[in-house]
């Protein structure tokens, strides 16, 4: 457990958002029968190079866009984090994990990456605060977290997009707040339009998948959609800055507290 999560009953009512809040169904892969799985253009200069390097895909650089090797200057980011422990501890997500070891297309998983990754879990509400150095959040926006105060967020899986394609997640649904969206509300407050989108990345596909495979990750995707793997309590928010969009060498600039108490000592990632 860490300070940002505490684990929800799992006999509460609580009333959480739907997709039709939400843009996952929008945003979704369209799956052709008969084809087979291509890795974005997205997908193959940001994360391909940080787990498949030798891939004849790997887009080293572009021309306008800042990606080396899949590494990128410093940017710090608003984050939901993930308590480790308790996805740890889910049943559901040991079950979807099961599946996707023995998929078809389980040896196109960078598996490595998946335990390096496990601390610093998290689906990005305010993304690119500062570049280099960790931001300033200033007075009006920490009280209007207090005002926000802690909420439920379940999260259900499996999803993958029609950007990035190669990498698949789990999706998040805060608890609905007199009719109003937590994720949106902490937007808000830092002056962001309201997004749709709150993506944990969880697996990362190392190549291209066949007919087949691709087939039997659609029906995963599809079997797993309104499947809840996990249900907790926000407490606070982390900034977190990394030079990779796995974080693989994240820092954890702060916690920012949901409510009025101190935030405590900076939780450790491991390196």
């Amino acid at each position: 457990m860490n300070d940002a999560t505490e684990p929800a009953s799992r006999g509460d009512a609580t009333l959480f958002c739907s997709d039709a809040e939400f843009g996952y169904l929008r945003s979704r892969t369209v799956f052709v029968p008969g084809e087979g799985l291509q890795l974005d253009e997205p997908y193959r200069l940001a994360h391909l190079p940080l787990v498949a390097p030798q891939h004849p895909g790997v887009i080293a650089r572009q021309e306008g866009r800042s990606y080396e090797m899949g590494r990128h200057p410093r940017v710090f980011s608003a984050v939901l984090p993930i308590d480790e422990a308790a996805l740890a501890a889910s049943e559901p997500l040991a079950r979807l994990d099961d599946e996707m070891r023995r998929a078809p297309f389980a040896r196109k998983i960078a598996w490595d990456i998946v335990p390096r990754r496990a601390d610093r879990l998290h689906a990005t509400l305010c993304g690119t605060l500062s570049t280099g150095d960790a931001p300033a959040i200033d007075r009006a926006v920490r009280e209007a977290f207090f005002r926000t105060g802690p909420f439920r967020v379940e999260l259900r899986g499996l999803f993958s997009g029609n950007v990035n394609r190669g990498r698949l997640y789990l999706r998040a649904y805060p608890e609905m707040r007199g009719g109003a969206n937590p994720f949106q509300a902490i937007q808000s407050a830092f002056g962001r339009q309201p997004g749709d989108l709150y993506l944990v990345g969880l697996y990362n596909l190392t190549d291209c998948l066949d007919v087949a495979e691709t087939a039997a990750l659609a029906a995963l995707i599809e079997r797993w959609w309104d499947v809840s793997v996990l249900r907790f309590e926000a407490t606070a928010l982390w900034v977190l800055g990394a030079c990779d969009d796995l974080v693989l060498d994240a820092e954890l600039a702060e916690v920012l507290p949901l409510h009025g108490r101190p935030a405590g000592p900076l939780p450790t990632l491991r390196r």
